[in-house]
């Protein structure tokens, strides 16, 4: 690989020779600006201004432009002789560990290349001092005009940098973030975490551009003459009115996807976390795999649950009539027979008078 800078690692007292290679190459495919009448290629010259002619790339150089419009050049010795100590050197100025770095702050990423065999102890040494502290390096360097921050990792049996943004270069999310108060149900919660375990992970080495490939095919199409692949309509997005329904669905595609059965319900895994009591949620209810999985086992067997709650209602209905008629016959006989015995009660008492008013008489009648 071809190197776009020669210095050195400063580790230390230690110097380790290096340079410097680009770690990632671009594969997208770029156009050029044509004239659509003819197909021409559409190219820009430079010209100066003040002499309105155009310039070569050796007659053009670097200048700064002062707030009132001055230009102020500033030549290639100027940058040369800088007052900085890295103008030539990656000087490694800490050690942290690799969660410290904020991947907002990643930038370009370079292999640091050992320059001869000189540099192949210290190389390894920096590189095994790496791999045992599972720490990365932190390091000023000045590239293209410019000091860098950079950070030193083990990548196999290299060293790579990644170029840093500057703490100051990395802006604050403000305004980013939902302005309204959202509450999350701890069901939807699970439902997305649901998600995420159907999903999975995947091998990076097995994603691809596919815009990229779509694109060639197109070009090779009308280079040799013949319509372009018809490319398929998008699915059209709608709104996501009910995000629980949205989810289940969601769950369900992703386990069809990966061979799963179709018609069997997603695991919803509950989170270790306190759960929301009904009052907190406002008493409304919710709906996750779960309880329709036990919903549908209550609706397979409905008859017979029906059937076996039926039953028993018809006959405490019969028992019910029979001992309320038996009762009541009991009661009409008790009291036809107390009815019967107070006529005898009444009888007898008159019977009783009658008997003494004659023996009165009859005492009466000797005296």
């Amino acid at each position: 690989m071809r190197s776009i800078w020669n210095g050195a690692i400063s580790f230390g007292l230690v110097s380790i020779p290096i340079k410097l290679v680009n770690a990632t190459e671009s594969h997208s495919i770029s156009f050029r600006q044509i004239h659509t009448e003819d197909n021409g290629r559409i190219r820009y010259r430079k010209v100066c201004e003040l002499e309105d002619r155009e310039v070569s790339q050796a007659e053009i150089g670097k200048g700064y432009e002062d707030a009132d419009g001055t230009i102020i050049p500033i030549t290639d010795e100027d940058l040369a002789h800088l007052p900085i100590p890295t103008a030539r050197t990656i000087e490694i100025v800490a050690f942290v560990p690799a969660d410290r770095i904020d991947p907002l702050q990643m930038d370009a990423a370079y292999y640091l290349a050992a320059t001869g065999a000189p540099a192949a102890k210290p190389y390894t040494l920096l590189r095994e001092a790496l791999k045992r502290s599972n720490k990365v390096a932190i390091a000023k360097y000045a590239l293209r005009g410019r000091e860098r921050l950079g950070m030193l990792r083990v990548v196999g049996d290299a060293i790579a940098m990644h170029g840093l943004l500057w703490p100051d270069e990395v802006r604050a999310p403000e305004g980013v973030a939902p302005d309204v108060d959202v509450t999350v149900r701890d069901k939807e919660l699970d439902l997305a975490d649901a998600l995420m375990d159907t999903l999975g992970e995947v091998d990076l080495d097995d994603l691809h551009d596919e815009y990229r490939e779509a694109l060639g095919e197109v070009i090779a199409a009308k280079a040799a003459g013949e319509a372009p692949p018809e490319v398929p309509e998008p699915a059209a997005g709608g709104k996501v009115l009910d995000l629980m329904a949205a989810l289940e669905s969601s769950v369900r595609a992703a386990r069809e996807s990966r061979g799963a059965e179709p018609g069997k319900e997603a695991e919803v895994r509950t989170l270790a976390r306190s759960r929301t009591t009904p009052k907190e949620t406002g008493g409304k209810k919710t709906t996750s795999a779960a309880a329709k999985k036990a919903a549908a086992k209550k609706t397979a067997t409905p008859r017979k649950s029906t059937a076996a709650k039926q039953t028993p209602h018809r006959t405490t209905a019969k028992t019910t009539a029979k001992t309320t008629a038996k009762t009541t016959t009991k009661t009409a006989g008790k009291t036809a027979a107390a009815a019967k015995t107070t006529a005898k009660a009444t009888a007898k008492k008159a019977g009783e008078k009658k008997t003494a008013a004659k023996k009165t008489a009859a005492r009466k009648r000797s005296a």
